[in-house]
């Protein structure tokens, strides 16, 4: 089998498992990881391929949860184009950060894209618009191209298909000439600026996108649940994205897929059963695997299958 049609194959079968989960797995599940995944991968694009570390993303997700939230239900406009809103309104917004963090480094960069998040929160905890402390609650979920998206089925075809298409932009960004030139920012960003290149705008460029796909995720997972609250907006919600796509690998495309499929399957089979304490045994599952795995599971995996390799093909040279 060629190169190609293996890469091929390695496409198809993750999309036909995910056409046919919703009949083994609860819908809504399913939908939640879809979120998640693409927020880990939103975020990943700015770790794992830029170097950049961000604090803040929980302000992109859920501002755009918020926003999609109001319009639909204060306004009633459709699903598609309160989506469409909360993903310009986390551009914008990314776009606004990005210009304020985007010179800095390191721990100054963290820290400015944290500040601006809990500016955030503090406005999405105090305007009338968003229900204080109650956040928006039933919200409808409306109707696109004539289908009921009440329907769950209906719905997480939906999800899986704005998803998807998020997920593969940002396989074609990495795989572009953009994404090259945002690796060798991470690999050596001097370097990357003696060969000519604008790296701030480069940088500010991936934090836009970074953050439009991570308002995507957002305004879906709002649809999905029909509320937006403070939790989508607190500074928790960064972490845990982080711990995702460290778990999973960052600087891969499988990585924060992965970590956010650990990650939402552990939350959703251990909250009923240890209540608050799930966080612990989170924070130790990720502990262990720092320390077992520091390049996460993919790069685990990736690492013992080169070394297999390697093995294979010393005794012919």
């Amino acid at each position: 089998m060629s190169a190609r049609a293996r890469q091929r194959l390695l496409l198809l079968l993750p999309l036909c498992l995910l056409l046919a989960a919703p009949a083994v797995f609860y819908p809504v599940l399913l939908m939640k990881l879809l979120c998640f995944a693409l927020f880990a991968s939103a975020f990943n694009l700015m770790l794992g391929y830029t170097g950049l570390l961000s604090f803040g993303h929980a302000a992109f997700f859920g501002g755009a949860a918020y926003v999609t939230g109001y319009l639909i239900q204060a306004l009633g406009i459709s699903p598609l184009l309160g989506i469409g809103c909360g993903v310009l309104f986390a551009s914008g917004l990314g776009a606004l950060v990005g210009l304020l963090a985007i010179r800095r480094q390191g721990i100054y960069f963290a820290m400015i894209t944290l500040a601006m998040a809990q500016m955030i929160y503090f406005l999405c905890l105090e305007l009338p618009q968003t229900g204080g402390e109650d956040g928006l609650q039933g919200m409808p979920r409306g109707t696109l191209l004539g289908l009921d998206l009440s329907n769950d089925l209906i719905l997480y075809y939906v999800v899986l298909a704005l998803s998807g298409s998020g997920i593969l932009l940002i396989w074609r960004t990495i795989h572009s000439p953009f994404g090259h030139v945002l690796l060798a920012i991470r690999e050596n960003e001097a370097r990357a600026l003696s060969l000519g290149y604008d790296v701030t705008r480069y940088k500010w460029l991936a934090f836009v996108l970074s953050a439009a796909l991570s308002g995507l995720a957002g305004a879906l997972k709002t649809l999905v649940f029909k509320f937006a609250t403070l939790t989508d907006v607190h500074w928790h919600q960064s972490g845990e994205v982080v711990l995702m796509t460290i778990l999973g690998g960052i600087g891969t495309l499988a990585g924060p897929l992965l970590g956010a499929g650990v990650i939402v399957t552990l939350e959703d089979q251990l909250a009923d059963k240890m209540g608050s304490l799930v966080t612990v045994f989170l924070g130790a599952v990720f502990v262990g695997c720092v320390l077992l795995f520091p390049r996460g599971i993919v790069g685990a995996v990736t690492g013992f299958h080169e070394r297999l390799l390697g093995k294979q093909q010393a005794p012919t040279q």
